[in-house]
């Protein structure tokens, strides 16, 4: 409800004794600019059910997510999956996972990928939504989302002993 003209209508329904259920128009899902989680939500890294993984050390995290370690234990490729420029969440992970900026990480992928430290850099995906479900199709995947995003099509792995929402976990959103 963001527009002056749908306000009108339900401070008039309201008056006249109406029970107005707005059902809004487009996506409910959170956008660039908004987060659900608001502030110091915790970050919840996903992998794909099947995946035997169930927890990391924030070491192992940041090795998988710079492409430091490409494979799983049991020998598949890891895909890793980040959110589009202008999530919270895509800053909160550059700064507490890879600690770099933007830049520094564009710059880092394009000359570790054609050096061949890497082999392809992460993928990125527009919606929280959209890397949950890729996650949830790619066996091989670890993403993140906040955790109030987290539904049981993945599994959230357990980041130094702790799992989001716990005491002392250290992936968060930053402060606004």
């Amino acid at each position: 409800m963001s527009s002056f003209a749908e306000r009108i209508v339900l401070l008039t329904a309201a008056s006249a004794g109406l029970l107005v259920v707005w059902a809004g128009v487009g996506s409910s899902a959170p956008t660039r600019s908004q987060t659900k989680g608001e502030q110091n939500q915790p970050l919840a890294i996903i992998v794909n059910r099947s995946n035997p993984v169930t927890k990391l050390t924030l070491s192992e995290v940041r090795k998988i997510f710079l492409g430091e370690q490409g494979h799983w234990a049991n020998g598949h490729r890891i895909t890793v999956v980040m959110l589009d420029q202008g999530w919270p969440e895509r800053k909160a992970v550059l700064k507490s996972i890879y600690r770099m900026n933007e830049s520094d990480f564009k710059r880092y992928f394009v000359q570790a990928t054609f050096t061949g430290e890497v082999f392809s850099p992460p993928k990125t995906l527009a919606t929280p939504e959209g890397a949950r479900k890729f996650v949830l199709n790619l066996p091989s995947a670890i993403g993140y989302v906040s955790a109030d995003q987290v539904d049981d099509t993945v599994k959230v792995v357990q980041v130094d002993g702790q799992l989001p929402g716990e005491k002392g976990y250290k992936l968060r959103l930053d402060e606004p």
